[in-house]
């Protein structure tokens, strides 16, 4: 018996994306890339913009996107996503064009890229995956690490003296003329999940609209890289990364 003799049309209450490709993903069990990735590819097939979207993945955790979500999607080095989505979305203004990025890529290497793309006002949407780590290279110190927070090149924790203070670049996004809608989100919760597709739903509609750039940071869990259970790393992420990354709109033009 075939599974959709099992499960009847008006009884599904959920089901994989149709542009979530049948591939088993490299991602760590616990990772909130997985979840992301499922939430782009139902908003893309629910705005029907499959053949109308091109995406841009640069270096990190996120860079084996383009396996998973069936889209058009483009390599970028690391940090420069924000730069080739601009020269995408200036030659196919009629496509909605996103790049999907973590914190050690756009909030490090990829600042100027980032801040200047926003500037401009460029009609793209940048998704940011803010784990407050170096999930990829195996845990250091990135950008958005947390005073005190351990990582494998801050093993005393993270010491403003000696590493500087955390970066909070979505709320220096919201100072630039050039940005429409900016949001700091998470997946940790079923209700958290709807809020972010809700946000992306909103940032792709911007881009189509050319109201200018869109930012959705999504605080996400590196459980590996935090040395915790998948459980642990959710429940110390609400403890303290909302602590200094308070989650809601922090900036929407409407």
């Amino acid at each position: 018996m075939k599974r959709e003799d099992i499960i009847k049309p008006e009884n599904k209450v959920a089901g994989k994306p149709r542009l979530l490709n049948d591939k088993d993903m490299h991602y760590c069990p616990g990772c909130s890339h997985g979840v992301v990735h499922r939430l782009v590819a139902e908003v893309l097939e629910e705005m029907e913009l499959e053949d109308d979207c091109i995406g841009v993945a640069p270096v990190g955790c996120a860079v084996f996107a383009y396996s998973y979500i069936d889209v058009d999607w483009i390599e970028a080095a690391h940090g420069r996503a924000p730069a080739v989505a601009t020269a995408v979305k200036r030659l196919h203004p009629e496509k909605m064009v996103f790049t999907y990025q973590g914190d050690g890529d756009l909030a490090a290497i990829g600042t100027a890229e980032t801040i200047h793309a926003a500037n401009r006002g460029e009609n793209i949407t940048i998704i940011f995956i803010n784990n407050g780590i170096y999930g990829m290279t195996g845990g250091q110190m990135a950008p958005t690490t947390l005073e005190g927070m351990k990582t494998a090149t801050t093993p005393y924790g993270r010491n403003i003296e000696l590493n500087g203070y955390p970066l909070n670049i979505s709320d220096l996004m919201t100072r630039l003329d050039g940005t429409c809608y900016v949001t700091r989100q998470s997946v940790d919760t079923a209700a958290a999940v709807r809020k972010t597709k809700a946000a992306l739903k909103k940032a792709f509609k911007n881009s189509m609209e050319c109201k200018g750039t869109s930012v959705v940071e999504i605080l996400s869990t590196c459980n590996s890289g935090w040395k915790m259970s998948p459980v642990a790393a959710n429940k110390w992420m609400q403890e303290n990364m909302t602590q200094k990354y308070a989650l809601g709109d922090l900036k929407k033009n409407d």
